[in-house]
């Protein structure tokens, strides 16, 4: 499966605290090309999470509309949003930990991630998990239990995991905010690697300018507004 167009129009968001409307985004156009890797940066506070969030159908807009390819996830019903996210949008959440079945191997994990798909559609053209982490450099971790992998073996586990389905947008948060410099690059490999391989549209959240670098765009966030827009 290759990758499809990511597109917000007019998406604002707002929260209710205290009785008062906090506003987390703020009327946000923007439209990602297949098929290419994104960052989303910017300060705490700044809608990141938010924006995140709605992209990968988690929360639904107070208004606006979003749109992976030409699916309205804005405007479908539970069931249908619930066979979207199990078949064309891939989440991995900041903790490696909360992705991964601790006492499993990454063929266990790619597996358990691979059962839900097959409910839906009784798909056949999912990936061989092994052939999987081979393609994605991570063929000697096969059969280490995950909870014998170090956090950054972990994060790229994770990442393996989250490509269980070949799916065509691949959302990650924060995937290197614990890691150390030479672990966070090979992340940051890896998100690349899973663009260019599979065609999938990557979009991360990250603090890290040399992730953001790393990746075809970025796209900066400042008091839920698009402040900065630049190809690397």
């Amino acid at each position: 499966m290759t990758g499809l167009p990511v597109r917000c129009l007019q998406l604002r968001h707002t929260y209710r605290m205290h009785g008062e409307a906090l506003v987390a985004l703020d009327g946000i156009d923007l439209e990602l090309e297949a098929g290419t890797s994104n960052a989303i940066s910017g300060p705490s506070g700044s809608g990141k999470s938010t924006l995140v969030n709605l992209l990968a159908g988690l929360q639904r807009p107070s208004s606006g509309h979003v749109f992976i390819g030409e699916h309205e996830l804005s405007a479908m019903t539970p069931t249908a949003l619930l066979r979207i996210r199990a078949e064309r949008v891939a989440t991995a959440v900041q903790n490696p930990s909360r992705n991964l079945l601790p006492f499993g191997d990454p063929i266990d994990n790619i597996r358990f991630a691979q059962r839900g798909p097959r409910s839906y559609r009784r798909r056949v053209d999912l990936p061989d998990p092994a052939g999987l982490l081979g393609e994605l450099g991570l063929g000697d971790l096969a059969g280490v239990a995950v909870d014998r992998l170090s956090g950054g073996e972990r994060q790229r586990v994770a990442l393996a995991v989250a490509m269980a389905n070949h799916p065509a947008v691949l959302i990650a948060d924060e995937p290197t905010s614990q890691l150390d410099s030479a672990n966070r690059d090979r992340v940051a490999d890896i998100l690349r690697l899973i663009t260019t391989r599979f065609g999938t549209t990557v979009v991360a959240v990250t603090h890290d300018p040399q992730v953001a670098e790393a990746l075809d765009r970025t796209i900066r966030l400042r008091d839920g507004r698009i402040v900065e827009d630049s190809a690397a």
